[in-house]
């Protein structure tokens, strides 16, 4: 099936993914689940607004009944509510049908296993192609399971408001946010969770959800997505604006001036707030960040750990590392108090609560972490990834090297990852140097190594 990808199933709707395709889905990764779940049979579903999502869980429903799973429904959420709810009703397993941040034909399925374990390529999704593709109808339980919905809402925003520093809650501080929904998830999330809360201003965008439609695709890492949110910070005088994605998993931040700060940027002046009550704690970045994130977090007393990119590497190096806070490049932030997991809302909260908590403007807060330039993400499209990537090493025979994901070159001056995306047949170059001539001239130099540029 070509509904299968690296982390999570995806594709278009109505075909190749169908319900019939659902179905399928819902019966292999119920019969996985339960043969590891030593009598367990618990698993919670949840879906987007997608307009194609009501159908597609129903089916995948039907096939999870079909083998005997109790299904627990908790309606329409956004993609962390699903390990949230995993973790409190200790489940099995979780589901959500959504498609992210691709265009409104696209749907799919971010399955996760107990305590919100992903699973992806490598991690059990394959077996679960495996057995959708085996047979037109793997029943193997002559009882059919039952299904109820649950509303989690009120315990949830509980959960959430760990992150949410109480004077914001009480209105003794007051935040002015803008917030673009793109139409997604952030749409329900956003006013179930925080439109109440006395000490926040919310200027509310593309917050209607309902019409199958996006205003702007629901992607915050494209610079002009985030136009409609720069120009509310300006016109409306915040103190910051965000940009949350389809699913309400990822978010970008705006500075009160409207300037769009990087992830890695918000993790290194985040790190040291999660270390101040920690002792040698750690903090997990994805290895495509600034090198300014490492210096930050060791300032700060703390260990930095590089990870591979992608959250099942991200949640595994949190949880072998214990570590309270960690950030990726693509607006994912994970939270030791979530299970390991990423989480929109609270991303939102910990940065709300961190301005709040500080004199300065966030432009201000941020600017001892712009220590650096940087290319952001090049793609390029090569017929040999692998030779791409050894030619790249060959020509800097005096650099140091690692292979944690693709190919680091760290020249001291300047230093470049260059790795194979997981989800497009391209590789994808990020430089940093301590000037932008410096990065021109040597993201020049390199692309004459990877292939052709794609400017996308």
């Amino acid at each position: 099936m070509t509904v299968f990808k690296a982390y999570d199933v995806r594709a278009v709707y109505p075909e190749p993914l169908c319900e019939k395709t659902a179905r399928k889905i819902g019966l292999a990764t119920g019969r996985l689940m339960l043969a590891e779940a030593d009598g367990e049979k618990t698993i919670v579903v949840g879906h987007d607004m997608r307009l194609s999502s009501p159908s597609l869980v129903e089916a995948l429903k039907d096939g999870l009944l079909e083998v005997g799973c109790e299904v627990i429904d908790v309606g329409l959420v956004d993609t962390p509510f699903i390990a949230f709810a995993v973790n409190h009703l200790n489940a099995i397993g979780g589901i959500q049908t959504t498609a992210s941040h691709n265009p409104a034909q696209y749907n799919g399925f971010k399955i996760c296993r107990a305590k919100a374990k992903p699973v992806g390529m490598g991690t059990g999704l394959e077996k679960i192609q495996m057995m959708a593709e085996d047979t037109d109808d793997p029943t193997i339980s002559a009882v059919r399971g039952t299904e109820k919905s649950i509303d989690l809402w009120e315990a949830y925003r509980d959960h959430v408001f760990t992150y949410l520093d109480p004077k914001i809650q009480t209105g003794e501080t007051v935040i002015r946010a803008a917030v673009d929904a793109s139409n997604g998830m952030a749409g329900t999330m956003v006013p179930k969770l925080f439109r109440n809360v006395k000490g926040l201003e919310l200027i509310e965008i593309n917050f209607e959800n309902d019409k199958g439609t996006f205003v702007h695709e629901p992607n915050p890492l494209v610079d002009a997505n985030l136009q409609q949110t720069i120009d509310a910070v300006k016109e409306h005088h915040c103190h910051l604006g965000i940009c949350f994605d389809g699913d309400a998993d990822r978010c970008m931040v705006v500075d009160e001036k409207g300037k769009i700060v990087g992830c890695d940027l918000i993790t290194a002046w985040l790190a040291p707030k999660f270390l101040a009550n920690e002792e040698n704690g750690s903090i997990v970045y994805d290895l495509r960040s600034s090198h300014a994130v490492a210096k930050a977090i060791e300032s700060a007393g703390g260990s930095s750990v590089r990870s591979r990119v992608g959250h099942v590497f991200m949640k595994q190096a949190m949880a072998e590392h214990n570590a309270p806070f960690g950030g990726e490049l693509s607006g994912h932030f994970y939270f030791r108090d979530n299970f390991y997991a990423d989480s929109g809302a609270m991303a939102f909260a910990a940065v709300v609560t961190a301005i709040a908590n500080c004199e300065q403007s966030l432009s201000e807060q941020i600017s001892p972490h712009q220590q650096y330039s940087q290319s952001g993400e090049i793609n390029f499209e090569a017929d040999d990834k692998d030779g791409a990537m050894a030619m790249l090493v060959a020509a800097f025979p005096d650099a140091t090297v690692d292979r944690l994901d693709g190919v680091t070159v760290d020249c001291g001056d300047w230093w470049c990852n260059v790795r194979a995306s997981n989800t497009e047949p391209l590789l994808r170059l990020n430089l940093e140097a301590a000037t932008p001539e410096n990065v021109a001239a040597r993201v020049e130099e390199v692309s004459q190594l990877l292939g052709t540029r794609v400017d996308h």
